[in-house]
């Protein structure tokens, strides 16, 4: 049986912290997972529409084969200048891969489209995405708020508000597993318009309002319920992370399958229409050389995380002015 971290948040795994940054003005925001040792990371993009920046050198044939700190931001392509911020603040700190007497702190990023969601986007010259960046490595701790914050701010669903959600889970072996995803999907996170969440299966406690499905299934639950149909106006980019010991390769391969917890709580997920993407980091401060079975258990583990972080960040989300669409809670009215 897996159990949550004490926290049920992504810093459960010894060795991260998550800095959050929000603008309510503008309905957006970022976050950032700052790695207090380079970790070993992968990557995998499923979505149609990904914004991104420094995943190639995540590849596990490339040189380069850790890095300091994973962004997810607001602001569609404007918000990749978030990296540049947090990348700012970690040489500041003396962060960074070593080249000869360079530091260059590695700091891939993902973002998503929130700029038409009832915030005001008139930022003048330049957007504000790198000294949220900045600021937000600056408040980077292990205890965090979810919902309505950081690169949720401005997220939205079919139906409902978005937001920034994140699990843990602890394995019986004592490896420790966690997941923040920004979940802004063309998709939905509820069965029709009920307030169930598809993750159900995989909620542990009632960290979502352990609703389960409801019985019997809605006809409407087979409707296909979309966001927007734009090409570009969707994502969800997460973040999985573990203290086992992983190589890049095992890394990307825990960024694929935390993509089957995606599938289960985000449904149509992986269209054209959305950026959805995975990092994956490996801590390894358990120092866990994971066996054979170990290492099926951390990949459902990761999936089973990614589905409760994706419903805990649209079950946290709050309401705030000029907002297009309602929050979860209202289900229950």
């Amino acid at each position: 049986m897996f159990r949550t971290g004490k926290r049920n948040l992504i810093t459960d795994v010894p060795g991260l912290r998550v800095g959050n940054v929000s603008d309510a003005r503008l309905k957006s925001g970022v976050s950032v997972v700052v790695c207090d040792e380079p970790a070993v990371a992968g990557v995998q993009v499923l979505g149609g529409a990904p914004g991104t920046r420094e995943t190639d050198l995540l590849e596990p044939h490339n040189i380069v084969e850790s890095v300091n700190a994973v962004v997810l931001s607001g602001g569609s392509a404007f918000g990749l200048d978030a990296a540049s911020g947090a990348q700012a603040a970690l040489r500041e700190m003396g962060v960074g891969f070593r080249v000869r007497d360079n530091r260059v702190p590695i700091v891939p990023a993902a973002i998503l489209f929130d700029l038409a969601n009832g915030g005001d986007k008139d930022w003048g010259r330049y957007p504000p995405y790198r000294d949220m960046g900045y600021q937000a490595v600056q408040l980077a701790a292990h205890d965090f708020s979810i919902g309505t914050v950081g690169a949720g701010t401005g997220a939205l669903t079919a139906g409902l508000k978005g937001g920034l959600g994140s699990a843990s889970t602890v394995l019986d072996n004592g490896i420790h597993l966690g997941a923040l995803a920004a979940v802004n999907a063309t998709g939905s996170v509820t069965v029709g318009r009920e307030p169930h969440f598809w993750a159900a299966p995989f909620e542990i406690g009632s960290e979502f309002g352990k609703l389960g499905y409801p019985s019997p299934l809605p006809e409407e639950a087979r409707r296909i319920r979309l966001k927007f149909r734009d090409k570009l106006a969707n994502t969800t980019i997460a973040v999985v992370a573990t203290d086992a010991v992983l190589t890049p390769a095992a890394a990307k391969r825990l960024a694929i399958c935390a993509h089957d917890g995606l599938a289960r709580a985000i449904w149509p997920a992986h269209t054209p229409a959305d950026g959805d993407l995975i990092f994956a980091l490996s801590t390894g401060t358990s120092g866990r050389v994971l066996s054979y079975d170990d290492s099926i258990n951390l990949c459902a583990a990761a999936g089973a995380t990614m589905a409760r972080a994706i419903a805990r960040g649209v079950y946290a989300a709050e309401p705030a002015e000029n907002d297009l669409l309602p929050v979860w809670s209202t289900r229950l009215a």
